[in-house]
């Protein structure tokens, strides 16, 4: 990925030791996290978009699974971003409910674009829009959009400007029957949100996508 830090595919990153205890614990893990899971493994987004699962961070919850995604054209990444499942059997007063979902989503940017005094606003519309568009009931919102200006100087002062737009956000969604919650369209939802700010059309019918996409951006990212 261009922006993203460490890239994991399935089997890289850890040793064989270490792969075989996250089987063991995905093994005992409680069932509603399994499923919750499997949903995720075997959903297929939009072709633009590459996915593969990458370490969870250990100390959120009991139990978490995470993705990592980039919006690639030809070999290049437009945008990028992180998925993670937490689950607490035991219920979490915060989130109010079981199981979480947190993301990082982040693109290049023109300069005049991140300058936009609505673009935070617009932004997080995209996060909330991309849920209800698929009718999926959640909770809990919360985030920060963040813009970030890189200029240059000095021996580096032949680099152009730089401004990077980037989604932080969690929000509960709500569980269906046998206490499992719809972590495949959800996932589809967040997919959703990463095509637009990597600034792709929408995949279904525009006259049927009340979506605005990112009208400007730095050029693609080389991988």
């Amino acid at each position: 990925m261009a922006a993203a830090q460490g890239r994991l595919s399935d089997g890289a990153g850890g040793t064989g030791d270490a792969k075989e205890g996250e089987r063991d614990a995905m093994e005992t893990a409680p069932l509603p996290f399994r499923s919750a899971v499997e949903a995720l493994r075997t959903s297929r987004p939009r072709p633009e978009i590459e996915i593969e699962p990458t370490r969870p961070p250990q100390r959120l919850a009991p139990y978490a699974y995470a993705l990592e995604a980039a919006v690639v054209e030809g070999d290049e990444d437009l945008a990028d971003g992180r998925l993670v499942l937490l689950h607490e059997p035991a219920g979490h007063d915060a989130w109010q409910g079981t199981f979480r979902l947190v993301t990082l989503v982040r693109a290049e940017l023109e300069p005049e674009m991140a300058a936009d005094p609505l673009l935070p606003d617009v932004c997080w519309s995209w996060l909330t829009g991309a849920l209800q568009s698929r009718g999926l009931p959640y909770g809990e919102p919360s985030g920060t959009v963040t813009r970030a200006s890189s200029h240059y100087f000095g021996g580096l002062s032949t680099r152009p400007a730089a401004s990077q737009i980037e989604i932080r956000a969690s929000w509960t969604p709500l569980e269906a029957l046998g206490g499992v919650p719809d972590t495949a369209s959800h996932l589809a939802s967040w997919c959703d949100l990463l095509a637009q700010i990597a600034g792709l059309p929408p995949a279904v019918d525009p006259e049927d996508a009340a979506v605005v996409t990112l009208p400007q951006r730095r050029g693609p990212q080389s991988r």
